[in-house]
Parts: C-alpha cells; structure tokens; sequence
C-alpha cells in the first residue's frame, strides 16, 4: 500500500478504478480493505464509474500504530482524510465513513466543506451527538489478556472484533480513548453539504439516522432494516441507498 505523510504520520491508502473520487473511512478497529473492499463496496462503486480512495486511519491497518490518546480524538483523525484528499489533488470529493468512519466524515465537512461534494455518514445517527458512555468497557476489553475474561457485551464485541483483524490493540485502546468525542447539534446543523445518514434498525451503538439527519439542512435517513451495528456495513439495501445517493448528488 502507499503511504503520505499527514501531520507527522505514515498514514496508507489505496486507490481503486477511475472516475470521480468517493474517499472511503473505515470504523473503529477495521482497516479500508475489511470495512470496504472485503464488504464488496470497493468492486460495486468501480462498477459504477467511480475512483474509490480507502483510507486506513491512524493507529489502524498500514498506517503508523500511536500509543497516545491525544493523537485519536476524530477532528485530528479528520486531517489525516483532509491532507489525503490535498496529497491526491482532488475537489469535490464525495466521503462515506462508517462508525468512526462517520465521525470523522463530519469533521471533514465541518472543517474543509470547500472539499466534500456530499457526505454519507453510516452507522452513527443519533449518537453522534447524544455520546456514549461505553468507551471504558471498550479500552478494558481490548486491554484484557484472553478474550475470555471480558464479560461486557459491547466490549466483547469489540474485542472480538479487534482479535478477527488482528489489530494492534494497545493502539485501539489510545484510539478508543479519545476518539470517540461529541459533535454538538450546533456543529451539525452547520453541515450544509447533502448528507445520507444510514443506520441499521437494529444497532445500539450508532442510534436512530432520523434525529441526526433532521439536524442538517440537506440531510437524509435511511433506515437499514434488520441489521445490527456489526452487519450493517456491506448490507444490499445499504449499498442500494448510497448509489441513489451519489447518482442524485454526485453523478459520474
């Protein structure tokens, strides 16, 4: 994979197809091809006349590991996708994270709407802004010494989650430390740019799409049906609503 430089780190990427370019940004303890290409997202843009730019953040992947938790909140993770998209020398991208990934997405168009053409913001609707209160429970789980011992359900989840990517855990846990920080509903509501919030109907973690995307002027929720926070990512329906998306806002 290639790597660039982005405010002292070894960030890497890669690039897929030609076409107008959707930058993509994976969740917390994924890496871009797992979040992405594994899931068939990477193949089903291509297909539909895209450049795919996946992105492996800070602390995850191909990019450099940090062990500090000042380096994760998301609007420093966000530079690392802001620089990518200066480095590549492209305008008017589209973005697409999920989870995390979603995060960090507002912080891009918060912070460089000059860039984003239109955003898709997947599994973190509500919770974006209300918070979370697990982040304890998640960075106990990652640190403990056998999968065994943690009982929490949601840090189980990201534990066994971490082990199936064979992801640096130290790292996770600095990232999970900070990383995790709240958008207010001022912030968002400043986000002019057209946004899909998708949510699966059954996941905890990321909370209803419709309150969050009712905040956005140009703000649109889909609803996932019958998936969870961890079966949402490379769902058909899914899929199906984020083309609809880009061909209504971001045609090839």
């Amino acid at each position: 994979m290639p790597h660039f430089q982005s405010e002292g780190y070894e960030i890497a990427y890669s690039i897929y197809g030609e076409g107008p370019t959707i930058l993509l940004v994976h969740g917390f303890g994924s890496n871009g091809k797992i979040n992405w290409v594994d899931t068939g997202w990477t193949e089903e843009l291509v297909s539909a006349g895209y450049r795919v730019v996946t992105i492996d953040n800070r602390g995850h992947g191909k990019s450099e590991k940090i062990y500090d938790s000042e380096a994760y909140p998301s609007s420093e993770m966000a530079k690392d996708s802001v620089n990518l998209i200066k480095f590549l020398g492209v305008k008017d991208v589209a973005i697409m994270g999920y989870s995390m990934g979603a995060r960090i997405c507002a912080y891009v168009s918060m912070t460089a709407p000059e860039l984003v053409k239109c955003a898709v913001f997947g599994g973190l609707g509500e919770n974006m802004t209300v918070g979370m209160s697990s982040s304890g429970v998640i960075v106990e789980a990652l640190m403990a010494p056998r999968l065994e011992d943690v009982t929490d359900k949601t840090g189980r989840m990201f534990r066994v989650f971490a082990d199936h990517t064979k992801s640096d855990r130290k790292a996770l846990a600095a990232c999970m430390g900070s990383s995790r920080q709240k958008i207010t509903e001022a912030e968002v509501s400043a986000i002019q740019m057209p946004v899909l919030v998708a949510v699966g109907s059954e996941d905890e973690v990321g909370g209803r799409p419709e309150p969050l995307a009712a905040l956005m002027k140009n703000g649109e929720a889909f609803v996932i049906e019958g998936r969870d926070h961890m079966r949402a990512t490379g769902d058909k329906q899914f899929k199906k609503a984020v083309l609809s998306f880009f061909e209504q806002h971001y045609a090839v």
